[in-house]
């Protein structure tokens, strides 16, 4: 099976003979943010780096989408949606909010957790599970209102 990296650029080359150019621009920048991550640290990113590169855009994209609609600038916020919509199809399946409760339960019973003192061993024992299939804010917000009760 390819690594998320390969699969990337070879949904590239199929844009590029589809002559996709919206799809084939967001591939590019993906491209580049990987290829920018791996000069920056100057190493191969594997697949759960490339994962992180692919949350972070999604989430750049998410609080742009909010400040074009604050904005009133709608095609923006639509080019944008466009893009997530791209970046998403290489996360993988996100997590229901019952899958997600129970990592967390699970998670906080492991470690031993009683207070918000203990959210970062909760955070550091769900990061993996979750990683690219749930947003780390809304994690971390359901992590202490658990251990905040």
């Amino acid at each position: 099976m390819p690594s998320l990296k390969e699969r990337i650029q070879e949904e590239t080359k199929a844009a590029m003979r589809a002559k996709d150019k919206a799809r084939l621009a967001t591939l590019r920048m993906i491209n580049a943010a990987i290829k920018q991550r791996e000069v920056d640290e100057r190493t191969e990113l594997n697949d759960e780096q490339v994962l992180a590169v692919l949350e972070k855009m999604l989430k750049q994209r998410r609080e742009s989408v909010e400040q074009y609609r604050k904005a009133g600038r709608e095609e923006l916020a639509a080019k944008e949606e466009a893009e997530m919509a791209v970046i998403r199809a290489f996360l993988p399946e996100p997590l229901s909010e019952a899958e997600l409760d129970a990592l967390i339960d699970a998670a906080v019973a492991e470690t031993g957790a009683q207070s918000l003192c203990d959210m970062g061993k909760v955070m550091g024992k769900l990061r993996p599970q979750v990683q690219g299939r749930a947003d780390m804010a809304q994690v971390s917000a359901k992590i202490k209102a658990r251990l905040g009760a």
